[in-house]
Order: structure tokens, then sequence, then C-alpha cells
């Protein structure tokens, strides 16, 4: 079963131990682990439905299924659910199962006055799904039941998809057709399609097919003004493409039911190679000459010297870091080397190639391959999110933020974020641990995808202060620097008052309008994308 308190399923734990404890407690002091509410105590302070259950719209006033659907997985969700101190919960939970169930409930909601907000895996860490003090009854509309393979179209590679089929779901399906879809996110094993696309989601291997930009070619918008239907065109100059509009939209203009995929064949290689370069400038050029050079990588990743120092401290195998350190050794690499991982996807022969011209570049650049690193980061990605959990146990808070922007002008960002990081807690005489990475890179520039730690304080009001002063400080440089403040992650109700700096006043005017188009009744997740609740 799904934690209610957090990240994932409840049977899996990924404990902090002694050697990760003794690492976050040197650069930030020790942690002293709070008090946890229960389940029942949260549940018991529910406040009474102002709806009734409807079997007909599939709707339930549980108020247990109210309290796990009430929140995504951002820093101040984890809170409110940790702390006890839930507040809003929806009024009700309705699940549908068809376009004709998510039509009705549309119908329902505008007659009655009710506002809706689409919930998918429920993996938003902006704000995107959570409950929120609201003067009219609102409903949590959770996909997962709208699930399962539609259509195949094999000669096409176009696969139609319910949208709340979650990414391992997908993955199965299409296994025994010799095909695949490449967007895999870190949320993989529980976010759905749906939400993949209003998040406008970059997966792993977004230098290759890993892009939900790339891969959405239509599908169909259950809005509360009527039905869009997206026909998977391979291109068209018929005007603007409306699917634009849809991605990004993080449920201001309806619910996607079906969506349609652009698959490609099983890959016959599906390779990752660890590498370490002697400093992080020779590992931005190496990074940007393959890039910039076209090399048909389909995934890359650079550490910077700080989060390849957590990575390896966080290893839960030290005698396999001890052996690596050895062999770094004597192969003449500075401790302050950068882990970057290199992704090669495809047909035997042309992959061969990438990867040996990848390595080739790397060696120009001082780097060397490093063995056994790659395989492990391999099998542990997806248990990484459970971390987050064991901080907290430990009394300590752990999130993210991430940004992009131009080749030449990352290097500053991110040393102005480093510093704002560094000294957004001075107030409190606290610390902040901060580390970065690149994992989406263009020719033009590269996202950058910081996790910090902060110590939990005794007063959960004085953590979220830390926190809101933590994402305050890096978010005003990000604007500062005129970088986009955010690469994949979506801007939910927690970036919503940053929006307008990004887009203008003419841009926001286009998008209220665009919302208003879709919604003229305003019933769609209202304070996402636009601060208006």
């Amino acid at each position: 079963m799904r934690n209610w308190n957090g990240w994932g399923d409840d049977s899996i734990s990924t404990p902090l131990g002694k050697g990760r404890r003794a690492f976050v407690a040197d650069r930030i002091g020790p942690g002293t682990p709070p008090r946890q509410a229960t389940l029942s105590e949260v549940v018991v302070k529910v406040r009474p439905s102002r709806i009734a259950d409807s079997p007909g719209l599939r709707l339930s006033t549980d108020a247990e299924l109210r309290v796990r659907r009430a929140r995504g997985q951002s820093l101040p969700d984890l809170a409110a659910l940790r702390y006890g101190r839930l507040g809003a919960v929806p009024d009700g939970v309705a699940r549908p199962e068809s376009s004709n169930d998510v039509r009705r409930l549309l119908t329902h909601a505008m007659d009655n006055g009710m506002r809706l907000i689409p919930y998918g895996g429920g993996t938003s860490v902006t704000g995107g799904v959570s409950a929120y003090d609201s003067a009219v009854p609102l409903i949590t509309v959770d996909m997962s039941r709208f699930a399962g393979i539609r259509d195949v179209d094999e000669k096409s590679g176009l696969v139609t998809v319910a949208a709340g089929t979650t990414g391992p779901a997908l993955a199965t399906a299409l296994v025994g057709r010799g095909l695949a879809v490449g967007h895999e996110p870190q949320s993989f094993e529980f976010a759905t399609v749906g939400g993949w696309v209003a998040a406008r989601g970059a997966g792993l291997r977004s230098l290759g097919n890993g892009r939900i930009e790339d891969i959405f070619a239509g599908g169909t918008l259950e809005a509360p003004a009527g039905t869009l239907d997206m026909p998977p065109f391979p291109a068209s100059a018929a005007g603007p493409d409306l699917r634009q509009m849809v991605l990004g939209s993080e449920g201001r203009l309806g619910f996607l039911t079906d969506v349609i995929l652009r698959a490609a064949p099983h890959p016959e290689m599906d390779v990752v190679d660890a590498y370490a370069v002697k400093d992080w400038d020779h590992a931005l050029e190496a990074a940007r000459d393959l890039v910039q050079g076209g090399v048909g990588l389909s995934m890359l990743r650079l550490s910077t010297p700080a989060e390849t120092r957590t990575l390896m401290g966080f290893s839960d195998k030290p005698g396999d870091r001890r052996l690596l350190t050895a062999y770094l050794g004597l192969r003449r690499r500075p401790t302050d080397y950068c882990l970057v991982l290199a992704g090669v996807q495809g047909r035997w022969k042309p992959a061969k190639a990438v990867r040996a011209e990848a390595a080739s570049v790397f060696k120009q650049w001082g780097g060397i391959k490093i063995p056994g690193v790659a395989k492990a980061w391999s099998h542990s990605r997806f248990q990484a999110p459970y971390l987050r959990s064991a901080l907290w146990e430990a009394g300590y808070a752990s999130d993210t933020l991430e940004t992009a922007t131009t080749w030449s002008a990352a290097p500053r960002l991110l040393a102005r974020l480093e510093t704002a990081l560094a000294s957004a807690l001075l107030p409190w005489g606290e610390r902040v641990w901060a580390f970065t990475h690149m994992s989406h890179l263009y020719p033009s520039g590269t996202s950058l995808y910081t996790t910090f730690m902060f110590r939990l304080a005794a007063d959960p009001d004085e953590t979220l202060a830390r926190w809101r002063a933590i994402k305050r400080a890096a978010t005003e440089v990000i604007a500062a620097e005129r970088a986009t403040i955010s690469h994949h992650h979506g801007i939910g109700a927690d970036l919503a008052e940053y929006l307008p700096a990004e887009k203008g006043p003419l841009g926001m005017h286009a998008l209220r309008s665009l919302i208003n188009a879709f919604d003229p009744e305003g019933i769609m997740n209202p304070g996402v994308l636009l601060a208006d609740r």
C-alpha cells in the first residue's frame, strides 16, 4: 500500500544508517528526531464533509481516503502529514473509470459550485495536488482506476493509453510487443501518463526519447467547456499546435483522459557508463562538447564535486567505496573529481559507436571510466526518494529545486545559487548542505537540479519558515539571473507567485485567457499556475 505520509510503498524502507547519518551531521549538525503523528490521529481530526457519497459519480467521503488524497510530495505536504497538521482535506474523492464518469463529474461540479483537483500518482513536489481551504466543496479526482492500454498502432509506433496508467504498467504492457516509451522520471513507479503530460516532465533519458513533449502525440482532454480532441499528426502547419497548450497545464484546463504516445522499438543495447572527470570545469566542457557535437547519447548526468561526495558518502556499501577511492588514487584522480554518467540506447551497431565516441570525448577532457558505480546507481535510482523519509525520521528535511539556463550563464547561476543556499539560514544560526547535478542538457544550455538539506526545528512552524527562506533565496537568484523557475517540476501552487516574472504581463494575460476559455467557471485546480485561490 502507498505510504500515507511519505514516498512510495509502505513496505519499502531505506535506512539512513550510521554512515549516512554521520555524513549529514558533519555538514549541518546532529538531527533531533521529531514526534510523528499517526494516521489515526490525523483521520480523527478531519472535518465533516460538506457533500454526500455518490456511487453514481464514484464519489466517496471516507475520512481516511480523503487524508490519503489530500497532499502530494512537496515539503509542506510532508510536514503537514508528519506533524499531524493537515488542515484542509478534500470533501470527497472521486475515482472515475471512464470518460463518461469524468464528464458527469464535471457537470456535477459546475451545477453545484464545486472545485476539482486532478490527482494522478500524487507525486507533485510543487503543491500541484494539495487540498486547500475552500469556501465551496472541494473534490480530489483520483485517476488511478482510469488505466490501461486502449490501442497500439505498431506500424506507426503510436500507443493510446488511459491517463491513469503508471509507468511500470505501461512498460509491462509494451514489452511483449517489442516497444518502449522512454519517459522515466524519478517518480516513474507511481506517476501517471496523464501526470507526465500535465507537468511537462523530462525523463532521465532526455537526450534520447525521454522528454514527454517529444513523446506526446495527441489524445483527449475533457474540459468544463467541452472536449478537445488532439489527433496524432506527425506534423501540421494548421495554426498553433494545441497540444502545446495541454503540455504543462497542470490540471487547469481539464482532465486528460486518453493520451497518445510515440513508442520506439525496445533497445538492443541499454547501458550506462560512469566516468570520473578531474574537475567541474572539465566536466562541463566535456558535456557541452558531447551535446553540441551531436553524439547520440540517451542520457548524460554531471554531478558537482559536492554531489559526488554526497553520493559516495551515502553509498550503502562502504567496502565498494573504499575500493573505488583506492582505484582513483592509483589513477591519480583528485579528491574533488566529478562523477559523470553517460547512457546509450538503441541498436547494437550504432549504439556501440556512440559509446566509443563518448569515451573518446571524456578522455580528451581528463575523464576515466570507473567500474561498478553506474550499475549501483542504476539499481538504486528509484529508491533514492525513500531516503527523504529516513532523513526526516533522523531530524533532517530534504528538498529540491531545479532550473535551466544557457551554457554561458550556467557557471554564474550555479555559484550564486550555492552562495544563496549556504547563507539562507544564517539568521537561525543553521547550516544548509546543498549539491547539484545537470541531467537535462541541450546544445544551447542545461538544467541545474539542486538538492538541499537542513535540520528540522522543534517548532513545526519554524521548520516551514526555514524551508520558505531557502526556497525564496534560491528562487530570487534564479529570477535575477533570468533562468526558468522550473525546468520539469512544474509550477503548482508553491511557485505560482514567481510565474509573472518569467512570463511577463502579456504572457500572463494570455495564460489567464486560455484557462478561462477551457474553464469559464473556474472549477479546475485554482491556485495552480495562477495564484488565484
